[in-house]
């Protein structure tokens, strides 16, 4: 027999449950399959099943395709079949079958079992397909919890108030676009500055699909280095490459069945571009190291501050990706064009960190007020959220003054950091002012800049750009 590994402490916990009307068996394989199993319940009389099911969720379940004498039909083990996956539909049961019951084995199968084994006692054959059977089990019971997680942090992203709350003239015929797209499965581009409110529109587009049950998953092309494009959009096999250690899904994998939104796309490389093209077109996948195709079921959102048309003359961007990403699209207008929002998140932002970090609502004066709606925001809705955020944690009093607002002078003049047009000197500044704007938070800062991070630090150590602390 295989050497199967005990279970050890600490390890995901075990549950079994036998049903067969053979008491000897029944002994047999709990003493067998006890090492493996933190508890092993046994029932005789399958009449038991819905109250044990009911009481008790098991990992696994065992049952006989007979239990009355003279019977060999299985249509016992089937209707019971039937009752357990219509009470628990993620039931994990394994079909106890003499050798000539293969063919309803498959039919129980097709039913909904996971798996049979033959009453032939092959200790390698029931502990191998049990192993399996618990190995899916705990499999299943991880995608719903990070199903009811995703749905929880979907539902939390934005509690109060929100771009669709907006007052903006500019915003109707967005909220209406995105009404009318989000039932359907057409591909969706967001275009906008950093900041607008990108990611929050393609959750909503999510929330309101028909997809809204299964997972939203971001991905967020302009932090990753080239080498790690392709590993996290497709996977790998374990020996793919020298720290393939295993088997990893990439993310359009994972957003299977659900919504998957590719931030920043116009990083993508041109030829991760003809992969991607080639996954939209086809539905599948292929890891990194691996040679059959996996099927993926997937709702593209793809977003960029970057021109794209340009990007398409310049030979930079495929244009039949564009036209495949970007069925129908959605322009998100900076904050300085929708000014009417500007109260109306300040004041939310106001309430969300002074329940972070447990202080009363502050107030916002005439005059602050009035500092805020003068300003340009380059940096958008994010740049405001981090002002209210640090004006909340360093006001003195409760009545928040102009004075409590740090806003940005360098990034505030119509986009030039100097009066020179040295291209060189103006990156060099832009950079220390985006580093000194985010605290140092170098992915903050590279993603604000629209590029990655590669390419950010590549800069810094051209123009000998200081940086405070690593992030």
């Amino acid at each position: 027999m295989e050497n199967y590994p005990e279970k050890k402490a600490g390890q995901t916990s075990a549950s079994l449950l036998l049903v067969d009307d053979n008491a000897e068996l029944l002994s047999g394989l709990k003493l067998f399959l006890n090492p493996w199993f933190d508890s092993i319940d046994v029932i005789r009389n399958p009449n038991l099943i819905p109250s044990r099911i009911q009481n008790f969720r098991y990992d696994v379940i065992l049952l006989d395709m007979n239990f009355t004498a003279e019977i060999t039909s299985g249509n016992e083990g089937i209707y019971w079949l039937r009752q357990i996956i219509e009470s628990e539909p993620d039931a994990v049961v394994v079909m106890i079958t003499a050798y000539g019951d293969i063919e309803l084995a498959v039919k129980a199968i097709k039913e909904g079992a996971t798996d049979f084994i033959s009453k032939s006692w092959d200790e390698d054959k029931i502990l191998s397909t049990l192993i399996s059977a618990l190995k899916l089990s705990h499999s299943k019971k991880e995608i719903k919890k990070l199903k009811t997680q995703q749905k929880h942090l979907t539902v939390q992203e934005n509690p109060g108030y929100s771009i669709f709350n907006s007052k903006a003239r500019s915003m109707t015929g967005i909220l209406r676009c995105i009404e009318k797209a989000a039932p359907t499965d057409a591909n969706i581009l967001i275009l906008g500055e950093n900041g607008t409110g990108k990611e929050v529109v393609a959750r909503e587009i999510h929330r309101l699909s028909n997809r809204s049950d299964n997972i939203f998953v971001h991905l967020d092309l302009g932090s990753l280095s080239e080498t790690l494009f392709e590993s996290e959009l497709f996977g790998y096999k374990k020996g793919a490459f020298t720290d393939a250690k295993e088997n990893k899904p990439g993310r359009i994998e994972i957003a299977s069945g659900g919504s998957l939104l590719l931030d920043e796309i116009g990083n993508l490389p041109l030829h991760l571009q003809t992969k991607l093209l080639s996954v939209i077109q086809n539905q599948e996948i292929i890891p990194l190291g691996g040679t059959r195709p996996v099927g993926v079921d997937v709702r593209l959102i793809s977003a960029t501050n970057r021109p794209l048309v340009k990007m398409i003359e310049e030979g930079s961007f495929r244009d039949d990706l564009y036209f495949r990403i970007n069925t129908i699209l959605i322009e998100v207008p900076p904050l300085r064009e929708r000014k009417e929002d500007i109260a109306g998140l300040a004041n939310y932002f106001l309430k969300r960190f002074s329940a972070r970090y447990k202080t009363k609502v502050p107030v916002l004066s005439e005059k602050a007020a009035e500092k805020l709606l003068s300003y340009k925001w380059p940096g958008n809705i994010r740049e405001l959220m981090h002002t209210i955020e640090k004006a909340v944690i360093l006001a003195e009093d409760n009545n928040l003054k102009p004075d409590d607002f740090t806003l940005s002078e360098k990034v505030k003049k119509s986009g030039r950091t100097s009066g020179s047009f040295n291209l060189g000197e103006n990156e060099k500044q832009l950079i220390e002012s985006a580093i000194e704007t985010f605290d140092g938070n170098m992915s903050r800062v590279a993603r604000e800049l629209g590029i990655n991070r590669s390419t950010l630090y590549e800069k810094i150590k051209k123009y000998n750009t200081s940086v405070p602390g690593n992030h």
